[in-house]
């Protein structure tokens, strides 16, 4: 009985640290943002367009730029190039229609500083704009159509990785993200194994030149993300990712645009390479709460076998 009582004691103060204590510490240390699931209200909706005048317009307005490369059309400039042009590689817009919701792509082709809540990093007066210029002259039927467009060209179904190149491989390296040594994700592609060091070499110093031309963009070179899914709670990342401004004011990270969707498979390719043996240990879960149980009910035979000689 004595026994009883002091493990009620520890199950209660345990307790009270693990939902009393602990959270309200968090609190204190981490603000709580709520979700907008990715909805994006602030934007207008955007009406169905003209999937043909659309593809028209982007290959007059947008090919100079962007890769599209589901239709044939292929960069202008390798990323190492882009990036001394525009601080970052023009991202490819095969999947674009896909990845973002509609209504982010249309106010982010009007206007992409604003639409994506980076206007404090080019204030009126200070010669700086955003490298993609605003198209805030242009109808907003012809926007719809070039929405239209960009989604009817996109894959019916992405991987998650996939959806993890578009949206944040251009920005974000995944040192991680290979399976041997020498793989890895860089801002300018997958890195293999190559044959010849002198290859290796050549292509990390593609990458550091990439680096060094985002990092002048950015301010400064933003995270490899192998592990954030571990150092960050989903709460954090789910709003971080949704409107970087609202856990970081002035961060330099443009707001995504990312569907419900594209976030869910964002999360699953970082849990991917950040938490590979995730989906091994939870089919151990159900052994390891068996063996628990039989070896509680062993002790708890063993224990009154060996004290009921003593009372």
């Amino acid at each position: 009985m004595r026994e009883l009582k002091i493990l009620i004691v520890v199950v209660f103060f345990s307790l009270v640290t693990y939902w009393g204590v602990e959270p309200f510490a968090h609190s204190q240390m981490h603000k709580h943002v709520e979700s907008g699931e990715f909805q994006y209200k602030d934007m207008p909706a955007v009406a169905e367009g003209d999937a043909a005048k659309g593809g028209e317009l982007v290959m007059a307005n947008c090919v100079a730029c962007h890769a599209i490369t589901s239709q044939g059309v292929a960069a202008p400039m390798d990323p190492v190039t882009a990036s001394t042009s525009y601080g970052v590689n023009p991202p490819d817009l095969s999947n674009a229609g896909a990845i973002f919701a509609s209504n982010y792509l249309a106010a982010f082709i009007a206007d992409p500083a604003k639409a994506s809540n980076v206007s404090h990093k080019f204030p009126e007066g200070s010669g700086k704009s955003h490298p993609m210029p605003a198209y805030n002259w242009m109808a907003p039927e012809d926007i719809a159509n070039i929405v239209t467009y960009l989604k009817s060209i996109a894959k019916a179904e992405l991987t998650p990785k996939e959806v993890f190149i578009d949206a944040c491989g251009r920005c974000h390296a995944a040192r991680y993200d290979g399976k041997v040594m020498g793989e890895k994700w860089t801002q300018i592609g997958q890195k293999e194994k190559f044959k010849y060091e002198k290859d290796s070499l050549a292509y990390d110093i593609q990458v550091l030149e990439y680096q060094d031309n985002l990092k002048k963009y950015m301010g400064k070179l933003p995270p490899d993300l192998s592990i954030i899914i571990r150092a960050r709670s989903e709460n954090f990342l789910e709003t971080f990712i949704e409107n970087p401004q609202t856990q970081l004011e002035g961060t330099a990270m443009p707001a995504v645009g990312l569907t419900k969707e594209s976030y869910e498979k964002v999360m699953k390719h970082l849990e991917n390479i950040g938490d590979p043996s995730k989906p091994e240990r939870d089919g151990l879960g159900i052994w390891f709460l068996l063996y628990t149980a039989i070896f509680t009910v062993l002790a708890v035979l063993w224990k009154k076998s060996v004290w009921k000689k003593l009372h």
